[in-house]
């Protein structure tokens, strides 16, 4: 006979929930009314390569949705033209690739050009080349340390990059590497497995204890996905966010969700609460959806135009 799976692990007693009455006790920045672009942010979104430029394009608009006043992108050469007449909010900079189609290390200057505008920077979504992607973001995460940095999918595996991690140009101890800087990773529990080495059937098991040992490794916030997402930050505390549905577990939506966080990082946000307002919004933005076209079907790129109206309802009274 097959044996019942596991119980998972209740929720540690000091963990907050993100209800929307958490959500409101704890207000995201507002501008006041007159205030321009400048005060609202500037997101500075590197994603996207030859063959996933789409990704780059749903986490730049969804950045934008969350409110933040400026957006740059950097992305592949490849693309760049075409993504700058879809994104004409956004100053697009066209990096040189690699024969795996990620940025080549020299696209760093270009990008460390707008180190000293951006209020938050996202690296990852749609990126390829495993290896030179870590190579990239090892370059410059000490030119972006005042900002607060939102590290996406294959930009994680900074912290363990596969493939070829010795030809970064500063040897890095792995097995003891952590951020000088605290960042926000956003792993689903395949990914942490994969980045942690820990098996994934005990991370779905104690999601808690998994995302809490990981943020304190690395020195980060973690934003380990599911249907249930646990966040976790360097000092211990933990948040956990349950809704949504299963149409949010689509191509692109991930991508969207990273935009959301930076966004909302850009506005003034810390990265715990950008993550735990961007959490909640992405799932909210998908039972909106729902009602209208049904749980399963609808497309990432029409959740960040949910965003305004949620932001506007959660705000405080």
């Amino acid at each position: 006979m097959d044996r019942p799976p596991p119980t998972p692990a209740a929720a540690p007693a000091d963990t907050v929930e993100l209800d929307t009455a958490a959500l409101r006790a704890w207000p995201l920045p507002q501008p006041q009314p007159d205030s321009d672009k400048e005060v609202r942010g500037h997101v500075l979104v590197v994603a996207g390569s030859r063959e996933i430029p789409g990704a780059a394009l749903l986490a730049a608009t969804a950045a934008l949705r969350a409110g933040a006043g400026k957006l740059s992108v950097a992305t592949a050469a490849s693309v760049a033209p075409q993504l700058a007449l879809l994104l004409p909010e956004a100053r697009v900079l066209g990096l040189a690739e690699t024969a795996n189609g990620g940025f080549a290390l020299e696209g760093a200057r270009r990008i460390s050009e707008l180190a000293g505008q951006a209020d938050a920077l996202l690296l990852g979504p749609g990126m390829q080349d495993e290896a030179a992607t870590a190579e990239l973001v090892h370059a410059l995460l000490p030119r972006f340390s005042h900002c607060r940095v939102i590290l996406d999918a294959t930009a994680m595996a900074v912290v363990h990059p596969r493939g070829e991690p010795h030809l970064l140009a500063d040897p890095v101890d792995w097995e003891h590497f952590r951020f000088a800087t605290p960042v926000l990773l956003t792993p689903h529990a395949g990914e942490l497995a994969r980045l942690s080495g820990a098996a994934k059937e005990a991370i779905v098991q104690d999601p808690y204890a998994a995302a809490t040992r990981a943020a304190a490794r690395w020195n980060a916030v973690l934003a380990l996905k599911g249907a249930t997402t646990v966040l976790a930050a360097p000092g211990g505390e933990l948040w956990r966010h349950r809704g949504g549905n299963t149409g949010l577990a689509s191509s692109g939506s991930g991508d969207v969700l990273a935009g959301l966080i930076a966004g909302l990082a850009a506005r003034g946000a810390t990265l715990a609460q950008a993550a735990a307002w961007g959490v909640a919004l992405h799932a909210a933005a998908g039972e909106q959806l729902a009602l209208r076209a049904g749980t399963l079907g609808y497309l990432a790129r029409e959740i960040a135009a949910e965003i305004p109206a949620l932001l506007r309802s959660l705000a405080p009274d």
